[in-house]
Parts: structure tokens; sequence; C-alpha cells
């Protein structure tokens, strides 16, 4: 296998791991060596590899027999030969997965008093440490706290927070890092050469990006796409191996997805799938995608760098401009959960299908800060555009695009102030007392007009028999904000906890739109409706009080009390309600204002 042909057999041969590299050249060339390894990082990354290459950099005697440690070993003295086929007698290499109990590592510590045979240094490997019991792990502790200076361990593990901080705190850890894309091509195009195998620059770059950071998963890929083909690798062979779709065709299923196309994205998907692309793996480059757009969105400049293709630079900087931020972590996130209903789906075309139906209706949605900002700055008519839409259902909606295959497409913002008409939610069920006030009240055929003041619609409760929540509005509530479409108070100390809730729907209910009924945390408030009536009472019993004829009758009759105060304008309508018409006309109008005692 072309993993085990080209594994590297010095540091400097280590791909895309020049930080550690660097540590272990300096430290086998100052004689600093650590008792004991750690080496971590995900599969195929080179962790055994490097302890491989350690324990020959340890035991190498050069050409001639006479060398020392190196972090260059010679290859070809009898050590170096010895361990590169697994033979030497002085490196003990141990597969933790299999070898998990206490009594595997007593065998081993009885090993290492003794020391080498004809090695300088013994060394243990102990590969996929983290799956050794926890008994196993506390018999190894003392022995690697104060290992003889002829023995070094080093451990490998994929999984760091399973090994027990004793142990870690024991070893000099060295973390394996992921290794670039860009020089996982340079690495197979070298071994591809090497391999006298003709390969499209596009296949290798399909395979890099494939093992996800892993050599040695790349390189079983390159393995089976050699053989896969039989000649030539080419990147229609790879992307028909590897299952992947066409970049060109995720930019068209994402495009058609946003602009409401369902038609158009679910034949793209079908004819993905019947080609052998996997669903997941869909969801998963529409992901990446969405990620690649969202970073040109932020950063432009990321779309003329040099390893960028020319598809993606066009279409990417057309989608990037066309789309919002939000509109982008949206997708985003309905993608990544789609992608995991998919991978536990039963069937997963369907699965997939269903997500793209999801995306397209949630495109012309708006973003939470249109309607903050419509309800704050519009108004009655941004409160009213904003109940309306989010009355009305997320449906797709097209948007305008540029011509041609793989041009400019520009998806534009949706609208919030004009949403298409729906049909208004049915309102929840009332509870049981408020469905025992319902029964009491007569039935409304008309749907009243929305109360332009708070006051209009405390009235708006009394014409409607629902005395109850009137009073409560009347007399517990402290107004903060009222618009036609919304009401946001402080409820008072004897206001029921679900006021809020019950005010928006009879609210609804009575003039057939949506309200946004709140209740205040931080503000005080006005007064309630009762207070301020009081207030405005006793302002006119002082009023009427400091009246000159006023004091002169409460002087005149001591223990005298003001017990009423009524208009005379109130008198003479009462009085015309009973006299003829004639007479109505006839009389002079009494001025404003007057009041008696």
């Amino acid at each position: 296998m072309l993993a085990r042909k080209y594994r590297p057999t010095r540091l400097s041969e280590l791909a895309g791991q020049e930080a550690i590299v660097r540590i272990l050249t300096n430290a086998i060339a100052q004689e600093r060596i650590a008792q004991a390894f750690l080496l971590t990082g995900v599969r195929g990354t080179g962790k055994t590899t490097t302890a491989r290459i350690i324990a020959r950099a340890l035991n190498c005697v050069g050409p001639d027999g006479q060398g020392g440690p190196t972090p260059a070993p010679c290859g070809v003295c009898e050590h170096c030969r010895a361990i590169a086929e697994d033979r030497h007698v002085d490196i003990i290499e141990m597969d933790a997965a299999s070898r998990t109990g206490v009594a595997d590592i007593r065998e081993l510590i009885e090993g290492v008093r003794y020391r080498p045979v004809s090695a300088r240094r013994k060394v243990y490997i102990i590969d996929e440490v983290h799956m050794l019991s926890t008994s196993a792990f506390n018999a190894l502790l003392k022995t690697l706290e104060e290992p003889p200076p002829h023995v070094v361990f080093i451990f490998a593990t994929t999984e760091l927070r399973k090994v027990p901080i004793t142990v870690q705190s024991r070893c000099q850890r060295l973390t394996l890092r992921r290794i670039d894309e860009a020089v996982l091509r340079d690495r197979f195009a070298a071994i591809v050469e090497k391999e006298e195998v003709a390969a499209e620059p596009a296949a290798i770059a399909l395979i890099a990006k494939a093992a996800d950071g892993s050599a040695r998963d790349g390189l079983s890929l390159l393995d089976q796409a050699i053989a896969h083909t039989g000649g030539e690798v080419t990147a229609a062979q790879v992307v028909e191996m590897l299952g992947l779709a066409d970049r060109t065709r995720i930019f068209d299923l994402f495009d058609a997805a946003l602009r409401g196309k369902l038609p158009e994205a679910l034949a793209l998907l079908s004819d993905m799938y019947a080609s052998g692309a996997d669903p997941a793996t869909l969801l998963s480059d529409l992901l990446e995608l969405t990620h690649f757009l969202t970073r040109a969105k932020v950063v432009p400049a990321m779309l003329e760098e040099p390893g960028t293709p020319e598809a993606e630079r066009t279409r990417g900087k057309a989608l990037s401009e066309g789309l919002s931020l939000p509109v982008l972590s949206r997708t985003w996130q309905v993608l990544l959960k789609g992608l995991q209903e998919t991978q536990a789906a039963e069937r997963p075309l369907q699965a997939a299908e269903m997500v793209l139906i999801r995306l397209a209706y949630m495109s012309d949605l708006p973003t939470p800060e249109a309607l903050v900002r419509q309800l704050k700055d519009g108004g009655a008519a941004g409160a009213g555009a904003a109940a309306a839409a989010e009355a009305a259902p997320a449906g797709p909606a097209p948007v305008s695009a540029g011509g041609g295959n793989g041009g400019a497409t520009a998806l534009a913002q949706q609208a919030v102030a004009e949403p298409d008409p729906a049909p208004q939610e049915r309102p929840e069920a009332p509870t049981a007392p408020e469905a025992r006030a319902h029964a009491d009240t007569e039935p409304v055929a008309e749907t009243a007009a929305v109360p332009e003041s708070f006051e209009g619609l405390v009235q708006l409760f009394w014409d409607r028999k629902e005395g109850r929540l009137a009073v409560h509005l009347t007399e517990h509530v402290h107004l903060v904000r009222y618009a036609p479409g919304i009401l946001e108070f402080r409820p008072g100390a004897l206001a029921p906890p679900k006021l809020a809730g019950s005010v928006g729907r009879h609210l609804q209910d009575w003039t057939g739109r949506r309200w946004m009924v709140s209740v205040s945390e931080g503000e005080a408030g006005a007064p309630t409706l009762a207070e301020q009536r009081q207030a405005a009472e006793a302002a006119e019993r002082d009023e009427v009080l400091k009246h000159p004829l006023v004091q002169a009758a409460l002087e005149t009759f001591p223990g005298a009390e003001l017990l009423a105060i009524r208009r005379k304008a109130e008198d003479a309508e009462a009085e015309a309600d009973e006299a003829e018409p004639e007479t109505v006309a006839a009389e002079s109008a009494p001025k404003k204002g007057d009041a008696e005692a």
C-alpha cells in the first residue's frame, strides 16, 4: 500500500508538522530526551510513524557503527533496519486496544528493569493508550514517574481526554495537527509522479480534500483511485468513486433552493442522487458552500486568492453580494440541523428533500432586526407590516438573477413592508374562566376598529362585555407604550399573570389582526387609568373648593360638605332631552365650565 510504502523515515519527512519536527530535532541534538512522550492527534497524521522515528533516532549508530543519537537516522545500520522491519528486540510495540488489562502492564514493567540487549535505549511504544483500564494506568504510574535511564516510553492516542491527568503530567505532550490540504496535494502529486501514474490535478485536489487532514486516509483513497481507473486518474472518476457532486452543480442547487425554485432544486437533488452522490454528502457540501459565502461576505479579498477556482470566484462573488449575513447564518442553521436528520433518517434522500423544502420556504422570512426596526420606527404602519409578515406563511419567493450558465446570480433581500396576504392563524383555545366569560357574551358579527388610544382600547373591552379584563386594564396596568397593534405595559401586583395573553387574544379576535402585547420589566410606566381619574377628580375638587361662591356657601352653612360636582352643561342637556325641540332651540346655551354645588 502507498501508506506503508511512502511512510516517513526521518523527522524532516513528516508533512505539515513543522513545530514537532523542530522540538524533537533540538531535543535530540541537545540530548534533552524526555522520559515519556505522549503523541496526540486525529487518525492518519503520523503518531505511530513519529514514535518509530524517535526510536530510530535514539538508537541509530550510523553507517560506520560509531554514531550517536541523531534527528536524521541513517536507515542502513542494523538498528535502523531492524526497527523499520519491526523485529528489533529492544523496541517493544504494544497495542493497548487488544491488551488493556493490568496483567499486560505488569509484564511490561517486569522487562523495564533489564538493560537493552543491543540498542542504546529500550523504547516502549503503546498505541491507542487511552484503551488501557484504570487499573492498568495505575500500575504504570510509578514506573512512568521514575523509569530507568535506558528506557523511553512513547504513547500514542486519538482520545487525549480519556488519558488520566496523572499520566499526562508525567509525559511530554506533542500534538500532531491536521495536515493542510495544500501540503497533502503536493505530497500526493509527488507520489503519483514516482509511481508513474497519470493523474489530473483536479483529481488529486479532490482526494486531498476528502482526506480531511489525514495523510493515511488520503493515500488509501489514492490507492483506490488508481485501482478504480486502471490508467489515468481523472476528476470525474474520483467524483464517481467518492460519491461526490460536481462543484458547479452544488452552486446550482444552493441557488435554486434560496431562489425558491423547488421543482428545479428537487430535480437537481434527484439527478445527483441517481449519479451516486450521497444525500448527507450533498448537504455537507451545501454547508461548506454556506461557510465559503459567509467568509467571502466578511472578507471579500479571499475570493482573489490564487488557489480559488474561477467558477467559485465568479459565482461566489455574486452570491455573497446578494445574500445578507442573517440569511446566510439562518441557512447554516437549517442545513446543520438537516444534516443531522439526514444522517439519522431511514431514507436519507427524503430527509434531504425536506431540508431543501424547508430552506426554500425559509429564504423569504424577514430577519429579527428588520421586524424590530419596523416596530420601533414604523409606528402603526410598521406594526401592521410586521404583524402581517409574522402572520403570513413563509413561502418561496422568486428573486432576480443574472443570466447565463455559471454567471453572476444575485439574490435580493426580501422586503418586509409588503408581505403577501395570508389567512390569520386560529387563536389558542381560551382557559376555563375565559371560556365561561365568553359564554356570557353575545356573538360578535362585526370586526371592531383598531383603537387609536389606550383609553379607547379599554372602552372596547367594556363595549364587548369583558368587564373583568376592563377592570384589570383600568386599575392594575401601568402603560409603557401604545400604538395601534402594539401594547406594552407593567402589570400591578393584583394583575393576573396571563393578562397579556388574554388581552392579545381578545384584540386579535375583535380587530382581525395580530397584536403584540408585551410586559415591560424595566420601565415603570404611567399611572393607571384609575389613578389618573382620581388625580383629575382631586384636582377638580380643589379647583371647585377655591371658587368664591362655594367658599361663601361653606361659610354660610357650617358643617356643609362638597358631595358632588355637576356641570351646568350636563343639566342643560338633561332638560333639553325632556323639552320640546322648539323650546330647546329658543334657549340660550349655558356657558361651559360653570359649576354649582
